[in-house]
């Protein structure tokens, strides 16, 4: 044992004392070996009561740095024996320091696979998400590939046009030209081009735009939250960019109504928000089968927001709400879900000094609110 142990009659006579209380008693100017007893060893008062109260606790201290915490207990059996416990309080700090380090490397670690497991899920949502997204981004870039089409022949026609101009341009008399010039003019329905070119470029315009916006929004859904810090950010536009990339998974399903409120700029990651946000809407959409309704909502009242995601589906069971959070559990079949979606939202929205309230009744749909601060409260 590391502690002393000491055992004394109650007159005061050693009756046992093992390696350890010799080593610790080896500074006192009189050890174990040599008459320490048990009234010299701990002061005036602690044997009274001992004898009083059962037992007493102090510190004793031995000179040349010996700092000793003593406890001392008394039992009445076979005549009384006290019996007293000895630990060094120098060897009990480098325990806890100990301690704390190794508490610290486990902290590390354990943040360390929480941000692995966070860029995990969001790189297997993504990675769910890839096909709708590439038919997000295959239909804008087809029709800006058929509308280029177009506009080349509609560059011909009019360079036909303009050669045409120039020809006449050279001519004594440009009038003589002027039947060919309208010829030319409704052969190549110039007309038309100039009624559909500025339409065309538009919708061009338009489609890459649309691409822009989703890569831009991946870029931000997807990024390490390593490179990120807390800010001010827009809860709308955050839920707005989510929409955009899983929207190809609700449409086709899903009635979205939204009523967003007025929400001041929260302090938060952005990006781990935007995470919480998918993983909601992608729940809600699978949980409506074939048609449904999604509801978003915002709100702010006092010093926090909240942003409601609720669906028009089946509902949850009371003895299935208890257990939603938990990692790896469930509802869906074997390889639709991996269990970590509503475990990680809840481990993000608690980061952020937040909650998760969920009300669903069955054949009635769910509600998921989730509570945020606008500030974060300072570290104490």
């Amino acid at each position: 044992m590391l502690e002393g142990v000491l055992l004394y009659h109650a007159d005061g006579m050693l009756l046992y004392a093992n390696p350890a209380a010799h080593a610790l008693c080896r500074n006192y100017p009189r050890d174990l070996d040599h008459g320490l007893t048990l009234d010299l060893l701990v002061p005036d008062g602690a044997l009274p009561q001992a004898r009083e109260e059962g037992h007493w606790t102090g510190h004793l201290s031995f000179g040349q740095g010996s700092m000793l915490l003593v406890h001392l207990y008394y039992a009445e059996q076979e005549g009384g024996h006290f019996l007293v416990l000895m630990q060094d309080l120098h060897q009990i700090r480098a325990y806890d320091q100990d301690l704390l380090r190794r508490h610290a490397e486990l902290n590390v670690r354990l943040t360390a696979a929480q941000e692995k497991l966070l860029q995990a899920e969001k790189l297997a949502s993504i990675g769910q998400l890839a096909a709708g997204v590439a038919h997000e981004i295959n239909n804008p870039i087809g029709y800006v590939h058929s509308n280029l089409g177009s506009l080349q022949e509609y560059l011909h026609s009019l360079f036909a046009l303009i050669d045409a101009y120039e020809r006449a341009l050279r001519l004594p008399d440009p009038r003589a030209m002027l039947p060919e010039i309208d010829q030319t003019r409704q052969r190549l329905d110039i007309d038309f081009i100039s009624r559909d070119l500025p339409q065309l470029m538009t919708e061009s315009r338009e489609g890459i735009e649309r691409v822009t916006r989703i890569v831009k929004d991946l870029k931000d859904f997807s990024r390490s939250e390593r490179d990120e810090s807390w800010k001010l950010a827009d809860i709308h536009a955050g839920l707005e960019s989510t929409l955009n990339i899983i929207w190809n998974e609700l449409k086709y399903n899903t009635t979205l109504e939204k009523h967003y409120g007025e929400l001041p700029p929260v302090e938060c990651l952005p990006s781990e928000l935007n995470q919480v946000f998918m993983n909601m809407l992608m729940n809600a959409g699978q949980a409506i089968g074939e048609r449904g309704t999604v509801r978003v909502s915002t709100g702010h009242k006092g010093d926090e927001v909240w942003v409601e995601i609720a669906d028009s589906g089946p509902g949850i069971a009371p003895e299935v709400v208890q257990r939603i959070f938990d990692p790896f559990f469930t509802t869906k079949p074997v390889g639709k879900g991996t269990g970590l979606g509503l475990s990680i939202s809840y481990g993000i929205v608690a980061k952020h000094h937040g909650r998760i309230d969920v009300d669903s009744t069955p054949g009635q749909g769910s509600c998921f609110r989730i509570v945020l601060p606008v500030r974060q409260p300072k570290p104490a």
